[in-house]
Formats: C-alpha cells, sequence, structure tokens
C-alpha cells in the first residue's frame, strides 16, 4: 500500500486537477451561450438561401455561372474546419477523421497525384496536416481571434478566386454541425460548384409564374457569392459553437472522473492511516508485554 505521503500529494495533484476542468467547464458553458445565439440566428437564413439558390439555379442553362459549371475534379480543395485548442474531448479528432475518410474514397487518384489542397481553419486541422506534408494553403488560426463575416468572406473569397483560376475544380466542406452541448454532427458536404437539385416538370410549370426582377440570370449572379460567403461562415459559427459544447461536455466528465478518483484516494489515504495507527498500537503493546514479561 502506498505511504501517507504519497497519497496526499496525489490528492492534492487530483484536487488540483479538479479545480481546473471545473472552472474551464464555466469558461466554456458561458462561451457556448454566446456561440449558440449567433449560430441560431444564421442557421435560418443560411438555409433558405441554399434552398433558394439552388431552386433558382436549376432553372439556368449550365454555363450562366463559373461557380454552377461541374469539372472533372482533377484538383481538390479541402476546408477542414477545427478549433484552435484542444481538451475538447474527441472533437478535433472526428472532424479531422471525416475529412480523411472523405480524401480516401472519393479522391484517391487526386491524392496519389498531388492535387489534394488543404484549407485548415484552426490550428489543430492546420498542424496535422502540415506535419503529414500535405499542400496546406494559408493560415486560418487568427479568424477565432475575431470570428465575424468580413473576416470570414475574405477566406471564401481567396477560395473562390482559386476555383475561377483553375487552381482546383471541387471545393470540400468539413465541419461539425451544433446540434447540442452534448452532440456534434460530422458535415462533409460540396461547397464549389454549388450543387443543383432536379426540378420535376410539374415544378417548372409551378416556377414559370414567378417574375423575377430584374432577372433570373443577374440574381442568382449575385446570389452565388454571397451564398458561399455565407455557408462558408456558418459552418465556422457551427463549429465553434461545437467546440464550447464538446469542451463542456469534456471538462463536465474530468470533473466527475476527478471526484471519484478522490474518493478512491481518499478511501486508500485511511485505509494506510488506520494500518499505520494498527502498526504502531501492535508495537507499543508488544512493548510492554515484554517489559512486563522481564
Amino acid at each position: 500500500m502506498a505511504n501517507l505521503k504519497e497519497v496526499r500529494n496525489r490528492i492534492k495533484s487530483v484536487s488540483s486537477t479538479q479545480q481546473i476542468t471545473k472552472a474551464m467547464k464555466m469558461v466554456s458553458a458561458a462561451k457556448l451561450k454566446r456561440a449558440t445565439n449567433r449560430i441560431v440566428q444564421l442557421r435560418p437564413y443560411a438555409n433558405k438561401l441554399k434552398g433558394l439558390l439552388a431552386s433558382l439555379s436549376a432553372s439556368l442553362e449550365d454555363g450562366s455561372s463559373p461557380f454552377l459549371v461541374e469539372r472533372e475534379p482533377n484538383k481538390v480543395l479541402v476546408v477542414v474546419v477545427s478549433s484552435n485548442r484542444g481538451l475538447a474531448g474527441a472533437f478535433n479528432a472526428n472532424v479531422i477523421k471525416t475529412a480523411n475518410n472523405l480524401i480516401a474514397e472519393k479522391y484517391s487518384n487526386q491524392l496519389r497525384a498531388g492535387n489534394v489542397s488543404i484549407v485548415a481553419i484552426g490550428k489543430k486541422s492546420q498542424e496535422y496536416y502540415q506535419r503529414r506534408k500535405y499542400n496546406v494553403i494559408g493560415n486560418n488560426n487568427d479568424l477565432y481571434l475575431d470570428l465575424n463575416f468580413e473576416n470570414a468572406s475574405g477566406i471564401s473569397e481567396s477560395i473562390m478566386q482559386g476555383f475561377l483560376d483553375g487552381d482546383y475544380d471541387r471545393v470540400e466542406l468539413v465541419y461539425n454541425q451544433f446540434k447540442n452541448a452534448a452532440m456534434q454532427i460530422l458535415v462533409a458536404e460540396q461547397l464549389i460548384p454549388v450543387p443543383k437539385i432536379e426540378v420535376k416538370k410539374e415544378n417548372k410549370a409551378a416556377q414559370a409564374d414567378y417574375i423575377l426582377e430584374p432577372s433570373l440570370e443577374l440574381i442568382v449572379e449575385q446570389l452565388i457569392p454571397k451564398n458561399i460567403k455565407i455557408q462558408l461562415y456558418k459552418a465556422v459559427l457551427d463549429s465553434n459553437a461545437s467546440e464550447h459544447g464538446a469542451r463542456m461536455t469534456a471538462m463536465d466528465k474530468a470533473t466527475e472522473n476527478a471526484g471519484d478518483l478522490l474518493k478512491a484516494l481518499k478511501l486508500s489515504y485511511n485505509q494506510a492511516r488506520q494500518a499505520a495507527i494498527t502498526t504502531e498500537l501492535t508495537e507499543i503493546v508488544s512493548g510492554a508485554a515484554a517489559l512486563s514479561g522481564s
């Protein structure tokens, strides 16, 4: 059995760790509230814009916008949204694993040819892909220091320009979608070219009754870049809220585990102290008996 000093040191160490994890849980809970409000306010607008654009784009002829043209995906860009910090359970590991599975299943030939590039939003994904010698474009870790639409739009604009310049033929987006504090949904979706939806004949006839001003082509032309920016910004906000939720859950579990460990250590400490007292009493009684016998 461990000696009393060693057990006391372990109890002190675990108590300090428990205080840290409890404080981190409280900080993440406060940040989660703000992050949740932002994504909840943006999501209906982003989803409606995405659905509207997909519906309108289905009525356009191919080539009406460069962001609608499906090209052979010889060069692929994968945008991986992670966090700058750890201690969030499997949050970062899961999004990186999803991105790797996407590349392995859909773009293995492009990967072998060296035609898969990465835009990492978050230090964890940035470091992961740089260590594995991927072609990582730019450094976007400072985005979380001032997370707003303008800063996120800068990343979107560089991605769109790269697509127009032919640097890549398809852009995939991988991130954690926020559901609640204990659950995040991993999402891998195509960002560019903007996916179209199939419109049935009866829906096409109904759609012809709409009057669009100034014109369908001009409206879609203006909506597409805005939609791409909004979808990327929504993914970052989703990931930010998911990160705080995952960290709060992880720290809550760590605090609970530290409490269980403290109970076990205190029991071990009491047992060790009782054993020491019993040994001392036995020695005293034995010594007294020896003296009385002599």
